[in-house]
């Protein structure tokens, strides 16, 4: 049976995370069911340009809009194997910490730890203000696993897409949907740190 995975898209810088986390479920063959907030729409086209979204949807097997709280990803009876939301802003943080399901983005997350299911957070913003770090501590004990977006500077990365996709990939292998995915460090072939 085919893995179904919730893939919420915030407005939050780094839309490129979205991207690439849809292209790593599509290879792992999951099925991918999409959540765009308003802005993440509009961070897509600034920051990758006007085809981001077209390329996005095309990696998805069913597009939910952000109004819609009788989508079935808003219900626990719709089995999925977990969800991202990449990236996550502070506003889709703040709303999941403290159960505001106002939108199907934060709705759909709130079923993942409602359910006990995987919800991973790309949670996006730098610095953070103590606001930030107890909502961060409250999806904790949730349940959920908070994945900064932090390049793996230890694989020595030469480009920005190699960044976003190794974090992708990570946040992908979290969900153990198969065998991972993401480059693991090996010391042996990458030298020793001085």
């Amino acid at each position: 049976m085919t893995a179904r995975v919730v893939l919420g898209v915030s407005g939050a810088s780094g839309a490129a995370l979205a991207l690439d986390c849809a292209r790593a479920l599509h290879a792992a063959g999951a099925e991918v069911e999409l959540v765009l907030s308003a802005m993440a729409e509009r961070t897509l086209a600034l920051e990758i340009g006007p085809a981001a979204r077209d390329e996005l949807v095309a990696l998805a097997a069913r597009v939910h809009p952000v109004i819609d709280l009788g989508a079935a990803i808003a219900s626990g009876s719709f089995p999925v194997a977990g969800m991202i939301v990449a990236p996550c802003s502070m506003r889709s943080l703040a709303a999941i910490a403290h159960g505001l399901d106002d939108n199907l983005l934060t709705r759909a997350a709130g079923v993942q730890l409602k359910e006990r299911r995987p919800l991973i957070l790309l949670a996006r913003e730098a610095p953070l203000t103590l606001a930030h770090l107890h909502n961060m501590t409250a999806v904790t004990e949730m349940g959920a696993v908070v994945l900064p977006p932090v390049p793996a500077f230890y694989l020595r990365p030469v480009t920005v897409a190699e960044i976003t996709a190794q974090i992708a990939a990570r946040a992908v292998d979290l969900l153990h949907l198969g065998p991972p995915i993401a480059q693991a460090w090996t010391p042996e072939t990458k030298g020793n740190a001085t």
